[in-house]
This record gives structure tokens, sequence and C-alpha cells, in this order.
């Protein structure tokens, strides 16, 4: 009798061989460009360039999908725009010129009425949106560069706004400095609208419908305190870099290690890379970082604690000369233990199969097993 291996497991280890063997390709980065004065009224001009790796818009679109019952400050991410914020405190000196810079960047995306709500990066590469999204991008930068800053809904105007805590009144407001108070402390009224960057509306202005209107206050405590990555920003264009990512093993044990290594070009020490998995078609989830050497190379060790399929990327942050990095997609399968020992005894019992097959046809084509000659004297 011819040994079979089970069919459900001949499918399993069809759908893990197929599964390993796919790589995600990669899309493209989006860069998006800014003008900035270096004060107000200024005659100095520089350009923002700010680059959005493809991953991380994957990332945040996912986890907007997801996303069922989510709150305004949710929205908000400074960890992913952080590198704006370093950029523009490198010019503005005051909390106060920071955040008009910050005001400047929002007001020269186009405005658009849109549902549902989106993440800052969506935004920003969408180039359009409407006043919580702007309010989103601003809070989201404002925080990153250490300014406390509150989101303000006008439930009865459907519209929102933010409220920056600075130290002092405004200096720069051209008409009467409008604040709430929120637990003591002033927030003063950033309008985050309006098309004219250049003229726009400043910290401590606030619009005419919005003078006598109420508004909900919402604390940031809820906002993201770390992403898969974050935006690259700079002043001059920005030199690409590129990443590889390797796995030692495609397919792993529930509950066992597997090392994700990896390369970054060109080379640098210590750059942060943060690595992080989708299981089982759900949304991107952070599982760890560690630092490249001299060489640019990296090296992380995993347990792997999920069963089920695995997509894996890492990435890394840019600076002022390198854009960020994200891997390609690598996919491993981890085996349910129980599901490990039914493979198990199912190959052992194959293997068994096969031998007790091979020592019966051995045993049939030996000289002893022939059939005796019967002889007439």
């Amino acid at each position: 009798m011819k040994p079979r291996v089970p069919r459900v497991v001949l499918t399993l280890l069809i759908v893990l061989a197929v599964f390993s063997t796919v790589s995600v390709g990669r899309a493209q980065d989006r860069q998006i460009s800014y003008q900035l004065l270096n004060e107000l009224n200024g005659n100095v001009t520089y350009e923002l360039n700010v680059v959005v790796p493809w991953s991380l818009l994957d990332y945040y679109e996912d986890k907007r999908i997801d996303l069922r019952s989510s709150s305004f400050p949710d929205y908000v991410t400074p960890y992913a725009l952080e590198p704006v914020a370093d950029c523009l405190r490198q010019i503005y000196e005051t909390d106060e010129e920071f955040t008009n810079g910050v005001l400047m960047l929002v007001h020269q995306i186009t405005y658009e009425e849109t549902a549902p709500s989106k993440y800052p990066v969506e935004t920003m590469v969408d180039s359009k949106g409407d006043c919580d999204l702007f309010s989103f991008i601003a809070a989201s930068i404002l925080e990153a560069g250490g300014i406390e800053v509150v989101l303000l809904h006008y439930e009865t105007l459907s519209h929102m706004n933010i409220g920056v805590g600075l130290s002092s009144p405004p200096e720069y407001a051209r008409d009467s400095v409008f604040y709430v108070t929120d637990d003591g402390i002033r927030y003063y009224i950033a309008e985050c609208t309006g098309g004219n960057w250049k003229e726009g509306w400043r910290v401590g202005e606030c619009p005419e419908d919005c003078k006598e209107a109420s508004s909900r206050i919402y604390s940031l405590e809820g906002a993201e305190a770390v992403a898969p990555g974050q935006v690259s920003a700079s002043f001059s264009a920005l030199d690409p870099s590129t990443m590889s990512l390797q796995i030692s093993s495609f397919v792993v044990l529930q509950d066992s290690g597997v090392t994700f290594r990896g390369q970054i070009s060109p080379g640098a020490a210590d750059r942060e890379v943060t690595v992080y998995a989708k299981f089982n078609l759900s949304t991107w989830t952070v599982i760890g970082t560690t630092t490249t050497q001299s060489d640019g190379s990296f090296e992380y060790f995993w347990i792997a604690e999920n069963a089920g399929l695995c997509m894996v990327q890492a990435s890394c942050s840019g600076d002022n000369q390198y854009t960020g990095a994200i891997s390609p997609t690598k996919n491993t399968v981890v085996i349910p233990l129980f599901v490990g020992v039914l493979i198990a005894v199912a190959v052992i019992a194959g293997f068994i199969a096969v031998i007790a097959s091979l020592v019966s046809r051995s045993r049939q084509n030996s000289p002893d097993s022939a059939t005796p000659q019967v002889s007439a004297f």
C-alpha cells in the first residue's frame, strides 16, 4: 500500500510555503513641500521638504479603518511628526513664533470638507482637508515641539481649532487676544483654517463666530505616544536611504524565537530601527526597537507568542541629510504548538510508512522468498 500524507497536513504545508515566499513590493514614498517665513512679515523664505514613507501612510490607513470608536485625540500623532517640529525649532526661537510657524504650514493645505477623520500624514499626502484635520496636524507638531495643546470642538458650529498653552499672552495678535481656561491653564486660540499662509490667523486671534460660542475642550492624553516610523523633514533636498530585511526562519513554532537582520544604506551607527508586524491581516503593531552598528547593520530577536500568518517590516527615521527608510515586507508563519505536534506526528508516521513499504518490497524481492519449484522424480 502506497503511504499518504494526510490531506489537511499537506494543504497546510503548501499554504505555509506559498505565504513564506511572498514579499510585498515597495510603494512610492511621498514628498510634500511647505513655505515658511523666518518671522511674521519677514522677507526670508524657507522651503521645508517633508517625506512620508509609504509604509507609515499604510500603517495609518489601516489603523483608521480599524478604529471603530475613536475620539478626536486619537488622531493626534506627535511622534510621527517630530522631525517637522525639530526643523521649525531651528527657525523659531520662542513658543509664540513656533506656534505661528506651525499655523503657516497648515494654512497652506487646501480646505475641503472631509469625512471620516484622517490622520495627519494622510491629510498631508492628500494636500487637502478641513478644520479638524488641520487641527490634528497643528496639535501633533506643537506637542512634538514641547508645547501643551488642547483641541477645541465647537459642536454648534461644526468647527474645530486648538488652544495653545503659552507661558505669556501672544504679542503678535492683531486683535484682542482670546483664550479658554482648563484646570487653571490658559490656552490661547489658534485657528488652523485659512488659505493665506503669509497673512493668516495668528495664535491668540479668534474667528468672529467662535468668540461667543462654547467649545468642548479635549486634552491630548489619548494622543499616540509611538508609531512604527516618522516622516523625514529638512530645509534642503533629502538623499534617499534604503533598508533590507531578512528573517532567520519562514516558519517558526509558537513561543520560540526568530531573528530579524537587516542593513541600512548608507550605513551609520546608532540609528534607531523599529520592527513591527501585522498578525493575521490585522493592523500594524510595533514589536520592538533596536539600533544599527557602524556599518548600518542591525539585528532583533523576537519571541513569537501569537500564532498565525505574520507580515514583518522594519523602518528607520530620517535625519537632515537622508530620508527615512523602510524595508520590504517579509512573511513568516507562527505555528501553534498543537499543530506543530500534529505535523511532527504526521511526518514521523509518513516516514515510518515509507520505511515499512521499502522493507516489505525488499522482502518480496528477496531470493529466499521466491516460490519453491517442485521437481518430479
